[in-house]
This record gives structure tokens, sequence and C-alpha cells, in this order.
């Protein structure tokens, strides 16, 4: 309760407002694939693409969505991107065709830059030594929205009907954009917005980013850990239905699912709270990339293993300790490398690198679902220990220096 007491005003508000839009989009998490599957008869290889057209857009958007967030102001762009996560959720919710499904899942990915900015907002407003545990705080909330989001959306499902968690979330999405426009404050001053659109010559060209060795081997352990999250992602709420609650009805199946989100939520949300506040205190930020990263494989191949939802419990726990731990420091440390002018620009690009690497693997999450239901937990699980060689790099790049490391901003 004191944290909570000294933190900035901002920080409450947008950390509300995150909070608001994630019970949202964790709403529809275990409905959307079922929905499409008993709905429009959809295949698994077709269910995932819905996922692959989200994250094609994201990725296309989110650098200049980041970029322009730095020239124009934080709120107006979080505003407009809300604005666009709302209408796709009420179309999901109304859609008569498969191809107005993905015409939803395309504009909430061209406009799903509310996270970013969020993001960026935190790092406008935190000093650099404080940003891992601030971008823990996000991760926080991210945790809490998948406490409640995905639990509600399957109770609304089970009963009241599979369009209800839709219509819910596009309220959710409403309100946050409510909350936005009432109660938070631009970061960025007038000057601030005209330096960052003058400054042409230091933007994050593709030349600026390969130059920039420390950037590039964040991106590297994100692209990596990112392939597998994203065949589980594609593939889960099957998988469950397919193997941890096999037998069951769909109205439990729904629940159930639901349920195990929430898990997930819960254990990261632990892992804000207790976890990571006290790793940043004792060890590097590189230092807890590895160890999350380790938690994070091992729920994976638990999640291989898995034929009752007890043992699913289990693997979500793990899974979501290692989000937890890995992710807010990954962040951080890309903030780190760029100037103060390119937070917003290295966000986006990399919030790209993991729409990247969840194209590629949702694409083909389908496909290989459907060649065996627990072959994508078994890839994923090998894909995490391919993760750890670029951050074991980090590691002995970074070296066991705690609090801020020194990274090499981008230069001209």
């Amino acid at each position: 309760m004191k944290k909570l007491k000294s933190l900035d005003r901002r920080m409450i508000t947008i950390l509300l407002i995150v909070f608001v839009q994630m019970v949202g989009a964790a709403m529809i998490m275990p409905i959307l694939p079922l929905y499409a599957q008993r709905r429009f008869a959809m295949e698994p290889q077709v269910i995932t693409l819905l996922i692959t057209a989200f994250f094609v857009a994201q990725a296309l958007a989110g650098p200049y969505l980041g970029r322009l967030s730095d020239k124009v102001g934080r709120v107006p762009v979080l505003i407009v991107s809300q604005i666009g996560t709302a209408v796709s959720f009420f179309m999901i919710a109304f859609a008569p065709s498969v191809a107005i499904l993905f015409v939803a899942r395309i504009l909430d990915g061209i406009t799903g830059g509310n996270i970013i900015v969020a993001q960026a907002y935190i790092t406008d407003i935190t000093p650099r030594e404080k940003r891992t545990q601030s971008l823990g705080l996000i991760f926080a909330v991210f945790g809490l929205g998948f406490i409640v989001g995905p639990a509600l959306g399957g109770i609304l499902s089970a009963l009241f009907g599979p369009t209800v968690p839709f219509i819910g979330a596009g309220v959710a999405a409403i309100l946050t954009v409510l909350l936005t426009w009432r109660t938070l404050d631009e970061t960025l001053t007038p000057e601030q917005r005209l330096k960052n659109r003058e400054a042409r010559d230091s933007s994050l060209s593709p030349r600026h980013i390969v130059k920039n060795s420390s950037l590039m081997l964040i991106l590297g352990i994100v692209f990596v850990g990112q392939f597998g999250m994203g065949l589980l992602q594609a593939t889960f709420a099957l998988f469950g239905e397919a193997v941890l609650f096999r037998g069951y009805d769909p109205q439990m199946v729904d629940l159930g699912i639901g349920l195990l989100l929430s898990v997930v939520g819960l254990s990261q949300f632990l892992t804000q709270l207790i976890l990571l506040p006290r790793a940043v205190v004792r060890v590097s930020d590189a230092t807890i990339v590895v160890i999350g990263l380790i938690s994070r494989t091992l729920g994976m191949l638990i999640f291989a293993l898995a034929a009752a939802p007890l043992v699913g419990a289990v693997a979500a726990v793990f899974f979501a300790m290692g989000m937890g731990l890995m992710m807010p420091p990954l962040q951080s440390l890309a903030t780190r490398t760029v100037s103060d002018e390119l937070r917003g620009g290295v966000l986006g690009v990399y919030q790209s690198t993991i729409s990247v690497a969840v194209i590629v693997s949702t694409a083909v999450a389908g496909t290989l679902f459907a060649l065996d239901a627990t072959f994508p937990y078994w890839l994923a699980s090998g894909l995490g220990l391919v993760a750890l060689i670029p951050a074991v790099l980090l590691y002995r790049r970074m070296g066991k220096v705690k609090g801020v490391e020194s990274f090499t901003a981008v230069s001209d």
C-alpha cells in the first residue's frame, strides 16, 4: 500500500487504463478460437490465421505508431488506438462471415498501439534506473487483467452465449477511451514533440538498428522466445478442448480454459508484486532475463506433457513466472539502447519484433496442431532453450552489475 501511495498520479491513471484494456482483451482469448470453430466451422489452420492477421497488421503499424506518439504526443495516439480496438470487438460480435472476422482482427492490429504507447508514457515519467520496476507494474496489471478477463469471458460465454464477451470487451475499450480523454495528461511538451519531429537524422532506420549490437541481442531474445509464445497463443484453446478438457461439454471447456488463463494472470501478478522487485535490487536485468527464460521454458515443457487440468495449471504457473520476470527487464534494456527522443520508436520496433515472431509461429501453429495436439508445445519448449543462447551472451556482456547497465545509444 505504501508503494501505491508513493506512485505518480499519472502512473496510477495509466495503470488503470491498461487494466481495463487488458480485462477486455483477455475476455475474448479463451473464446475466439472456439467461437470461430463453432459458428463458422473454421479449420484449425484457418483459426490460427486470425491471430496471424492481427500480428501482421501490428508489426507493420507498430513502429509508426510509436514514432507518431513521439511526434504528436502519447495521449492522441492512445485514444485513436483504443477506439480502433473497441470497433474491432463489436465487429467480431456481430460478424456475418469469416471475412469480417479477419477485417476486425486486422483493424485491431493496425490500431493496436495502445500498450506500446502506454509503455512509452511510463518511460517518459520514470527515471532510467527505475524503468524495470515501472514496466514491471505494467506487467502486474497485465496479470490482474488476465485474472479477471479470461474467467469473466468464460463465465459470460457459458451463461449468455459466445457473442457477449466480445460486446463486453468492446465496452471495456470504450471505457479506456473515456479514462484517457478525461484523466490523462500529455507527457511530451510542445517543444519535445517539435524536437522529436525534427530528429530525422537520428530516426530508427534499419541501419541504426543493425549497428546497435545491444539492441540486436535484445531483439534476438525477444524473437526466438516469442516464436514459442505464438505457438501456445494460437493453439491453447484448441489444446484445452482436445487434451486438457477432453470429454467435457462445451460450456465447461470454455470455463476451464478461462480459469487456466486466470491462473496465468494470477501467477504473473504475484511475480511482479513479489519476485521482480526483489530481483532487481539483487541481480542485473540480464540475469533476470536468463532466469525468466528458464522458468518459461520449463512451463512449456510441462504443457507438452500435460494430460489433465491440474498439470496444465502447474505449467501455467511456471510459464507466467517466466514471462513476468523476463519481459520488463528486456523492455527496460531496449529503451536504454537509444536516445530519449526515440523511446516510443524503439518500443515500436520491440513490439514489431514480437509481432513478426508471432506472425510466423501462428501461421504454422494450426498445421502443427493438426499433426499432433502436443507438437506445438514440444517445439515451443525447444525454442525456449534456443533463446537462452542470446540471453547468456547478454548476461556475459553485462556482467554481474546491479542497477543501471550502460548501453550505447543510437548515434548519427
